[in-house]
């Protein structure tokens, strides 16, 4: 791509994308070049959406083609000012699978298994005063508030004092924050040592912080405030996995008095 690939980088830089962002745009259009081994600026837009088509046949997952899709958009009407007509995608149905949750004793059993858990959390993050810890450009890479354990603040404020360390609470050996693939390396040998096969990756504790939050009764505005969610509708979400409702509720099967 040569040039074509710098302007896209700086462009992104300009826009203050995250580094995933940059990547994954970055890669789509890589993917694409690789694919017609043709420079991006001489393809045709039936090609381009050939191309959608055969990610769609090798079976990428739609949140990848999404990705993908996104990607190719910004470099052709912002790279090379396409309009619409000259590359038209239609709109993608959205689809969200119900994430696999933990219950509460399985989760238990996955904290104790990750005997040293670590995050990108740095010493100044803990308001113990207030029992909150700060998040910094988390979710839609945006800082908020989450609430913090009085028995989290003690494990915390105990490992401290044996490291000490000046700026992050879990380092690396440079000082500096762990990677996300570290966190998730931690995160499977975990599920591994506490034989749990459920959930995906690192970010299920996230579904189950939000699931056991209102199966305990914390209500959505507040639930959502703590995940960061733009819009309400993604929190409601978790009102279709939450336990107690769901198997509390009578089986129509149950209620009929059908001869034995």
């Amino acid at each position: 791509m040569g040039a074509l690939r710098t302007k896209m980088i700086e462009e992104m830089k300009l826009r203050n994308f995250s580094p995933r962002t940059q990547q994954s745009y970055l890669a789509a259009v890589i993917g694409l070049v690789k694919h017609y081994r043709r420079s991006p600026d001489q393809l045709t837009q039936e090609e381009i959406r050939a191309y959608l088509l055969h990610l769609q046949k090798r079976g990428l997952s739609p949140s990848s083609r999404n990705v993908a899709i996104s990607g190719m958009k910004f470099f052709y009407h912002q790279m090379l000012s396409w309009n619409d007509k000259q590359l038209f995608i239609p709109p993608r149905k959205r689809s969200w699978q119900l994430p696999e949750v933990l219950g509460q004793k399985e989760v238990e059993r996955l904290l104790l298994a990750a005997v040293k858990q670590r995050a990108r959390l740095k010493v100044t993050a803990i308001d113990s005063e207030r029992m909150m810890v700060r998040v910094e450009q988390g979710k839609g890479r945006k800082d908020r508030y989450t609430i913090l354990s009085p028995r989290l603040l003690t494990e915390l404020r105990s490992y401290w004092k044996e490291h000490r360390s000046p700026i992050y609470l879990f380092p690396n050996r440079k000082g500096g924050p762990i990677s996300i693939d570290y966190a998730q390396r931690i995160y499977n040998l975990a599920k591994l040592k506490a034989g749990i096969q459920k959930g995906h990756g690192i970010h299920t504790l996230r579904h189950c912080f939000a699931t056991h939050l209102l199966e305990a009764g914390v209500d959505l505005r507040t639930i959502q405030t703590l995940l960061g969610h733009n819009s309400m509708a993604s929190t409601e979400r978790y009102l279709q996995i939450r336990q107690h409702k769901i198997t509390t509720t009578a089986n129509p099967l149950d209620l009929l008095r059908l001869p034995n």
